[in-house]
């Protein structure tokens, strides 16, 4: 899949870091499918949109945090997701891993990170 082709869905609730996680993968070449802000959102998105890459904050606003979204999403698809995360205590990182995600970037994050 080149970056020019990719399609990224993301899940993140901070407005500020929504909008620099944009901008970031707009100039580094890849699509931004769409931004949703609730673990509901994104189930729902990713269904309809069938996005490349999700980017899914575990941390969500809502009854959906962002792992029991993609335990949700991974039910209906198969998607690669990449936790965002500033938390990295490691009870929360075993709960991440059930949902087999393709890996984490922690915050805060660099363009090079992406």
């Amino acid at each position: 899949m080149s970056a020019a082709g990719a399609s990224i869905l993301i899940v993140e609730d901070e407005t500020i870091v929504t909008m620099d996680l944009e901008d970031s993968l707009e100039s580094l070449g890849y699509g931004v499918a769409g931004v949703c802000h609730r673990g509901e959102d994104a189930v729902l998105q990713a269904a309809e949109l069938q996005p490349d890459l999700i980017l899914m904050d575990i941390q969500l606003a809502g009854e959906l945090n962002g792992i029991d979204a993609a335990l949700q999403i991974r039910r209906q698809q198969e998607v690669p997701i990449v936790f965002l995360t500033a938390n990295t205590d490691e009870s929360t990182l075993q709960q991440a891993k059930q949902a087999r995600p393709n890996g984490f970037l922690m915050k805060p994050f660099e363009n090079r990170d992406l």
